[in-house]
């Protein structure tokens, strides 16, 4: 298929195929009589096992490393079991950080709105900006 056939079926822009391509995520294709790159279905496996992997939080990098250790061995279901932990014990410190963060702010708009614009927040701000 070519490379916006492949985009579609993916769900991703046909820069993004590019863009996947040039970081090492997915395989330069095969070159077609008429030039045009030519994907297999397995582009497009690869393509969404991208797209999941990073739905679950994994980074491009972190989906490099695996798919790189992929092709060196077969898929380790232990290997694969640590780091899916290792990816939720970040999400958690994430959840923690992104609560403080949104109880930060509900006391600032407690405290701007008790004070109908002059708060300590606002002053804070306001100095910080000069």
């Amino acid at each position: 298929m070519r490379i916006g056939e492949l985009a579609r079926a993916a769900g991703i822009s046909v820069d993004t195929v590019r863009f996947y391509e040039r970081r090492g995520l997915l395989p330069q294709p095969s070159r077609a009589p008429s030039d045009y790159r030519d994907y297999s279905r397995r582009s497009l496996d690869r393509l969404r096992l991208i797209c999941e992997s990073k739905q679950l939080g994994f980074t491009l990098g972190e989906i490099g490393a695996m798919l790189r250790s992929r092709a060196a061995r077969p898929v380790d279901c232990e290997v694969l079991r640590k780091r899916a932990e290792q990816k939720t014990i970040e999400i958690d410190r994430k959840i923690r950080q992104l609560r403080s963060m949104r109880q930060a702010l509900r006391c600032l708009v407690r405290e701007c709105d008790a004070a109908r614009g002059e708060c300590a927040s606002r002053r804070a701000f306001d100095r910080g900006a000069q």
